[in-house]
């Protein structure tokens, strides 16, 4: 930490019993969270949980209808200038520029940003994502995985002391995920850099992050240190599933898109984790005939493993299906 001013017990973002709605509906109900600099923070929870909507209050672009938040030391909405000259932030969607290229690209939010970076230092962005041999290539023709590469880049762009991320590995192949995770544990560690990020993918939670935030229905069920959480986990009692036997179910490049593919009457969906999915299949059906029907189905699966009848592959997932039950089959954002 030698060269850096902050301390890694320095609270950057701070939301209590936070309220939002969009719409005049009401999206978060009571969300809270802390998150300190040099810490990565993951929070998770199932589709609509109220992920982005938190994300988007933290950052200022939406005000709360009731609780508190501060932002480093700022309040988010009426200090936002400040608030975002500090904050280097990364959409799960949008805000491409197809007609530029990833080098132009960053330029521009540079002056955005107030901070006009010279070539040199566009290129080593774009190198710290993977993206160095593509300085001039148009955005229109990267691939979904480069575009979110160059999404990181931009939140590095102003070097700032905090970063929201929403989804910063979101189809990205395993090597490309690897790679975004030492880039932030290296920001974290070695900078005292504070990360937010909003992710569905557990994987992501228990090799990055320092604590979580799970939130369901718009209210932050549990809020603590990963392994802690993970203990708690591993205590509860694996839920009976009678005539059931759990697998969990490594898929190929197209496996964010399961869901749409349809199953077996014999097949249920329990939950999702990067690249793997845990299904329980009946027991009176012979696997190798309920596995050739998925893959009939366009199923791309790659490798199958039997797991206990919880269905959880880990104390912290076993944990986040238990608190989210009745808010989504899946654990997508």
């Amino acid at each position: 930490m030698t060269g850096y001013a902050i301390r890694r017990t320095e609270v950057l973002v701070e939301l209590r019993s936070v309220e939002a709605q969009r719409g005049g509906v009401k999206i978060l109900r009571n969300v809270t969270l802390t998150v300190g600099a040099g810490e990565i923070y993951g929070l998770i929870g199932p589709n609509g949980a109220g992920k982005t909507t938190t994300l988007a209050v933290v950052v200022g672009l939406l005000a709360p209808a009731a609780g508190s938040i501060r932002g480093l030391g700022l309040d988010p909405v009426r200090q936002a200038a400040s608030v975002h000259a500090r904050t280097g932030i990364m959409p799960e969607r949008g805000g491409f520029y197809d007609w530029m290229t990833p080098s132009e690209y960053l330029g521009f939010f540079a002056r955005l940003y107030g901070c006009e970076r010279a070539p040199d230092e566009i290129g080593e962005r774009l190198a710290q994502v993977g993206l160095s041999a593509r300085p001039d290539q148009p955005i229109e023709t990267l691939s979904h995985g480069m575009r979110q590469r160059l999404g990181l880049a931009r939140a590095l762009i102003p070097d700032p002391d905090l970063r929201v991320l929403d989804e910063p590995t979101n189809g990205l192949d395993p090597r490309g995920r690897r790679e975004i995770h030492a880039l932030l544990m290296a920001l974290s560690q070695d900078r005292g850099i504070g990360i937010l990020m909003s992710t569905h993918i557990l994987d992501d939670v228990e090799r990055l992050c320092d604590r979580i935030g799970i939130i369901a229905g718009g209210i932050t069920v549990a809020e603590g240190a990963v392994h802690e959480l993970a203990s708690i986990g591993r205590d509860l009692a694996a839920p009976e599933r009678d005539g059931i036997d759990c697998y969990r179910l490594r898929l190929g490049d197209r496996g964010e898109d399961v869901a749409s593919y349809g199953a077996p009457a014999a097949v249920s969906l329990l939950g999702r984790e990067g690249d793997w999915c845990t299904v329980g299949v009946a027991s009176k059906d012979a696997p190798e005939v309920v596995w050739r029907e998925l893959m009939f189905l366009g199923w791309p699966v790659r490798e199958i493993q039997r797991v206990d009848k919880g269905g959880a592959s880990s104390g912290l997932e076993r944990l986040y299906l238990e608190l989210t039950k009745g808010e989504g089959r899946e654990m997508a954002a």
